[in-house]
């Protein structure tokens, strides 16, 4: 499933190497812990998913890394969005969050995505249950360790193997709100999280509603889920909140039904674009604790995203235009 993430993202393909003839492979291994080395290093190169390692968002995770991904947060520019906390750091992991340079690694003109894939959770590998990376705009505090690959993810590795060029501008979909042509398909786009069709000029399809804000206070009711138990893959639900041209709109966060918030919004939750570039991951939220959290949109458009993927939860938001 973590191959097949990057497969229908990219032009990347995946087959297995049955006559092991390919002079390059990555083999699958379960070692102690979920690690992959950074890019190809050639001959056979291991890939472990060790116990617990067995989810979706994890294996997606470790393929990032061999295709040539570091982690976010050792990203060179990454002082201007967290803050890391290296005496919470269990010893061991401290070489997880080393900065890269400038010369070591290329962001490829992307900013910095808290939502990435690439990204540990705020209080991963801490030793003490103190957070080991602390969101600058503490509001990004929970989109930090998703298990949902995410539209920067998908377009840097496009660019990194020049999946891109497979779509000559002239003649490919003209991609709005930051999508861009898909590489198996130039007439359609690869969108950002809460855009959809063709164009990504549209709600994505499925469950959800487009709604009007007014100057009085609205209340969008979210459910979603299953009866029982953890599944592999996410259920997403997609609104869309507008309001008329020039106007802004304020969200408010009347309740979440249960806590979701293990070390990110791993489980499920509710992602929140109110930021002008709709682009990178927005404000993610899984906890009761989140309550009447305030967030105001840059423009007339607020894309909610709600995902499950465990038992079911309820997220009741007010909305409201402001001037």
């Amino acid at each position: 499933m973590g191959a097949k993430q990057w497969e229908e993202a990219t032009c990347i393909d995946f087959k297995e190497d049955k006559d092991k003839k390919a002079e390059n492979s990555i083999i699958l291994i379960k070692e102690d812990g979920c690690w992959s080395y950074v890019g190809r290093v050639g001959g056979e190169q291991p890939l472990s998913l060790g116990d617990g390692c067995e989810q979706v968002g994890i294996a997606t995770h470790e393929l990032g890394h061999a295709l040539g991904l570091f982690h976010t947060m050792s990203r060179y520019d990454r002082d201007d969005f967290i803050t890391v906390v290296l005496e919470n750091v269990v010893e061991g992991f401290v070489d997880q969050y080393i900065k890269e340079t400038p010369q070591t690694t290329t962001n490829y003109g992307f900013t910095y995505d808290y939502g990435s894939i690439m990204h540990y959770g705020a209080s991963s590998a801490s030793h003490n249950n103190k957070p080991t990376m602390v969101a600058n705009d503490t509001r990004y505090q929970e989109s930090m360790g998703s298990q949902i690959l995410s539209f920067i993810d998908k377009s840097m590795i496009n660019d990194h193997y020049n999946c891109k060029a497979k779509c000559p501008k002239a003649t490919s979909a003209k991609c709005q709100n930051g999508g861009f042509p898909h590489p198996r398909k130039c007439s359609e786009c690869i969108c950002p999280s809460g855009y959809g069709g063709a164009l990504c000029d549209q709600r994505p399809t499925g469950c959800g509603q487009t709604l009007k804000a007014k100057e009085s206070k609205q209340f969008l009711i979210d459910k979603l889920g299953f009866p029982s138990g953890v599944r592999d893959e996410f259920a997403f639900c997609n609104h869309w909140i507008e309001a008329p041209e020039g106007k802004k709109i304020e969200i408010k966060i009347n309740s979440i039904s249960h806590g979701y918030a293990h070390d990110g919004c791993i489980l499920g939750g509710v992602e929140i674009k109110t930021s002008e570039d709709q682009t990178r991951t927005g404000y993610r939220f899984c906890s009761p604790n989140d309550r009447n959290t305030v967030l105001v949109s840059a423009t007339n458009r607020v894309p909610i995203i709600t995902f499950n993927r465990s038992g079911q939860h309820q997220i009741i938001l007010e909305y409201k235009i402001v001037s």
